[in-house]
């Protein structure tokens, strides 16, 4: 049987880190492609080096040319400038938008079966951007944040409560900002909602370092954004995907109705599939979750209307 294969675009520290998962995994070959040339073959054939050490057979190519990419399964677009202290997401988004626009474009004229998975921020409104641009279907556009964003608040969790990671689950919808809305009485461990395991003070405590979680690696790094989580987390859904495991994972989709809200990509539960998208899952909301969700839905929108 061939190997699935997924082109990322983007050889910084995220695509790069992505690649090397994809790989490592022996999950599909991958092409990883950059307008810098010789970034993409230098880390490419890295990579590859690495290949007879770790024990896989993941071919990897690392190119400037879209052609490569021809009849990829995937394509995950991480490309565009990443954050600096003191800039918002927002701040990047017409830069970013010009940036999207023009790879989804070159990369979907190739591979117009592809399912497309968004990385580069500001997330939600990538979404949009690579929407229009590949003239793809809903099923077929996912947002990378979600999975992130869980993955932040299990983490704290576990810490908070001195307990393994794999035993917590956490739960969060909405755009991926500042608004985002992680829903405690959704997030277990072991089963039991973590409302029951600490103190009101200490759930929003939590829910306040995750919503601002990549603001804290971007203060400290100073001169770059996170790519260990973000890459792992595309990799789940990559997998998910690729194997057709149909995992239920927090994604960013375009809502049509669902969650009160039309014609937007936000961050809700979805199963992912072979074909993308397979499924939305809807769960119901209390007043104050759907008003923090409509926040945070409406925020997304402002944003998108901006787009110039």
């Amino acid at each position: 049987m061939a190997r699935s294969k997924i082109t990322v675009i983007g050889a910084g520290n995220v695509g790069a880190t992505t690649a090397q998962r994809i790989a490592e995994a022996g999950l599909a070959d991958v092409v990883l492609v950059d307008i810098v040339e010789g970034l993409p073959q230098g880390k490419g054939l890295d990579l590859a080096e690495a290949a007879p050490v770790v024990g896989h057979d993941a071919h990897i190519l690392g190119t400037n040319d879209y052609a490569d990419t021809a009849g990829s399964d995937i394509i995950v677009v991480t490309s565009g400038i990443a954050r600096k202290p003191g800039m918002s997401r927002d701040d990047l988004m017409n830069t970013n938008a010009g940036i999207v626009k023009a790879v989804v474009a070159a990369a979907t004229a190739v591979s117009p079966n592809a399912i497309l998975i968004l990385v580069t921020n500001p997330l939600d409104v990538m979404c949009h951007v690579a929407l229009q641009a590949s003239g793809f279907p809903r099923e077929r556009v996912l947002g990378m944040a979600g999975v992130l964003d869980s993955a932040r608040f299990r983490t704290f969790i576990a810490r908070e409560l001195n307990v393994s990671v794999e035993d917590t689950h956490a739960f969060v919808l909405g755009g991926h900002g500042d608004t985002m809305v992680p829903l405690p009485r959704y997030s277990t461990v072991a089963g039991i909602p973590i409302t029951e395991l600490m103190s009101p003070e200490r759930v929003a405590a939590l829910v306040d370092r995750t919503a601002n979680g990549g603001a804290e690696i971007v203060g400290l790094l100073k001169t770059g954004s996170a790519f260990y989580a973000p890459a792992a987390s595309v990799f789940e859904m990559v997998e998910s995907i690729v194997l057709d495991r149909r995992r239920v994972l927090p994604c960013a989709v375009l809502l049509q109705g669902e969650y009160g809200q039309d014609n937007l990509f936000v961050g809700v539960p979805v199963v992912l599939g072979s074909n993308g998208l397979e499924k939305i899952i809807q769960i119901t909301l209390t007043a104050d979750e759907q008003a923090a969700f409509d926040k945070s839905a409406g925020a997304v929108r402002e944003q998108v209307a901006l787009l110039a």
